[in-house]
């Protein structure tokens, strides 16, 4: 009797149009949620999405789109996906496209184009988009058939995910998305010959890193984003109980080394705590993991790190000496290097004098700001919401002097729960950041604390959060002014406050309820610990207008062309 043996199924191609390659290639992925708007390129593609079962979010504009798409890489750890029309579609995604570069967020990017047979004959709503964007994402593509669709998505969502993430763009003319032909995906194999991230360290380099921190007396850990890219956490913590080394986060970081952990120094840099920097000023060994010391954390480079040993832990080459010279380079992801050299587990140093000096400056130099009676501080608002939220709610910033403040007073336990614009610095990313953290999070608590200049920028996003019923909690830091432009005018331009005061502002709370939005006001401490306590009752979105001291500064701060222990507003 011959035995029944069942032959594997193989997936019978299908021929289908390339808006309908673009919604099953999607789902293939895994997709669950797309940002968008549509216009006359995409309507092929729109067409297809009617009835494709994928959740769809129409922003009221496409700089909210991928910017949500933004924060729902950096919660979810999945690529954002997000979708514009031919031309002006395109071009307001441009800022999104930047930030996401700068900053190593995944996301896939779809935007139309105008017919193949128009193209550069400035047709109607036609942009070079590739030109445009090409210095701006990880790769680029243009499709002209409709046959390669599959393939560079298949490509775009490896590239967008693996390796440093970014974001990847595909252009796709009108008739491309029309047109048909045979659709296999689980047949297509990536394979980039030009494109092999490395992800395994070199076990002689991390031999180097073991031996530089057993003969090291006051060695430091710089923690990035990186490690939370790479899911690395948990490794960062277990090697630096292991070796009792401090550990200080960069903006990005924040959350990769619990706040509360005794080994954590802070956030170094610009508006860093006195004890970070100065750990990174006087330190003899300096490991950097997955962070591209940028100028904000370094400050003046001649006076970075001056007497240390730098070793860097990158999973991008090409940042590895390229703003600090670095003695041993270790080309890897942040998680696998990590587990080497918790494997490793070699001669332990003695930093026991070097610890006691960072506590004893940590307790003599907190961060600190004057108390007022009967004025709401910002600070403090900030504490207040870290406190009603027990430090673990999902926080997203624009930027500004509220996006340091919330870096340096709501502290982070644990990671993913920071989502803020860092290398390109842009405002208007906080509020549609939090509809992409709320989705990829759809049970966590989400608080959107932005200033009230950027909040104006993308503030039409309300409508997408009442339409969603998404309880995001926005809490706005009215100082009536651009608040940080104001201050660097008024320490470094004599207090000439050319355009950066705005006495006249909208009632935001009356916007809200405009909108269908809940709108509270507060403009002292026990008026903002009602309100909060509202607003994190009420089962829906919540605006909340604190109005704070208007002049409050951020510090430290490091002035520019200063070194990082030149901090200056250490204490009140």
């Amino acid at each position: 009797m011959g035995t029944n043996v069942k032959a594997e199924a193989k997936t019978i191609p299908q021929k289908m149009n390339g808006g309908k390659m673009l919604v099953e290639a999607l789902k293939a992925e895994g997709v669950e949620v797309i940002f968008g708007y549509p216009g006359g390129a995409v309507l092929p593609i729109y067409d297809e999405i009617y009835d494709s079962g994928i959740h769809h979010v129409l922003t009221r504009h496409e700089q909210g789109a991928i910017h949500a798409a933004e924060g729902y890489a950096r919660v979810s750890g999945k690529p954002g996906v997000c979708i514009a029309t031919s031309g002006p579609g395109a071009t307001n995604i441009v800022t999104g496209l930047a930030d996401a570069m700068m900053d190593s967020l995944p996301l896939v990017v779809f935007t139309g184009q105008v017919a193949t047979g128009v193209i550069g004959s400035d047709a109607f709503q036609e942009a070079d988009v590739i030109g445009i964007t090409m210095p701006i994402t990880k790769y680029s593509y243009q499709v002209r058939t409709t046959d390669e669709l599959p393939k560079v998505i298949k490509e775009a969502f490896h590239i967008a995910n693996t390796g440093r993430k970014g974001p990847v763009l595909i252009d796709i003319p009108k008739d491309v998305a029309i047109a048909s032909d045979l659709f296999n995906y689980d047949e297509i194999e990536v394979n980039i010959p030009s494109y092999q991230p490395n992800y395994t360290p070199n076990h002689l380099q991390i031999r180097k890193v073991v031996e530089a921190v057993s003969s090291a007396k006051k060695p430091v850990i710089l923690a990035g984003a990186g490690v939370l890219h790479a899911n690395a956490h948990e490794e960062l913590r277990t090697y630096a109980e292991q070796q009792s080394l401090p550990v200080v986060n960069t903006l990005l970081g924040l959350g990769a080394m619990p706040g509360s952990h005794e080994l954590f120094l802070g956030m170094g840099g610009m508006h860093g705590t006195y004890t970070a920097n100065m750990a990174l000023y006087e330190c003899d060994l300096l490991i950097n993991i997955g962070a591209r010391f940028d100028d904000r954390v370094t400050g003046n480079l001649a006076h970075f790190a001056p007497n240390a040993k730098v070793v860097h832990i990158d999973i991008d080459p090409a940042e590895i000496g390229k703003n600090v010279p670095t003695q041993i380079p270790v080309v890897a992801d942040a998680k696998e290097a990590l587990q080497a050299l918790i494997a490793e587990d070699g001669a332990k140093g003695d930093f026991s004098i070097w610890i006691k000096k960072l506590r004893n400056w940590k307790e003599e130099y907190p961060l600190v700001y004057r108390k007022e009676v009967n004025v709401l501080k910002p600070q403090r608002l900030i504490e207040l919401v870290h406190e009603l939220t027990d430090g673990n709610a999902i926080v997203t910033t624009d930027v500004g002097q509220h996006q340091m403040w919330s870096a340096q007073y709501y502290s982070f336990d644990k990671p993913n729960k920071w989502v803020t614009s860092g290398g390109l610095g842009t405002m208007g990313f906080g509020f549609p950041a939090a509809i992409g953290a709320q989705l990829a999070s759809p049970n966590e608590t989400v608080v959107s604390v932005v200033g009230d200049a950027g909040f104006q920028m993308t503030l039409q996003e309300l409508s997408v959060i009442k339409e969603k019923n998404l309880p995001i909690k926005i809490v706005i830091v009215n100082n009536k002014a651009l608040g940080m432009v104001r201050q660097w005018q008024e320490l470094f331009y004599e207090e000439r406050y050319s355009h950066s005061l705005v006495p006249d502002q909208p009632d935001f709370v009356k916007l809200a309820e405009a909108y269908g939005v809940k709108g509270l006001r507060a403009a002292n401490e026990e008026e903002a610990k009602a309100v909060l306590k509202e607003a994190f009752e009420h089962n829906g979105p919540v605006l909340i207008d604190f109005r704070v001291a208007p002049m409050e500064k951020v510090y430290p701060m490091i002035a520019p062309g200063k070194g990082i222990h030149e901090m200056v507003g250490v204490k009140q």
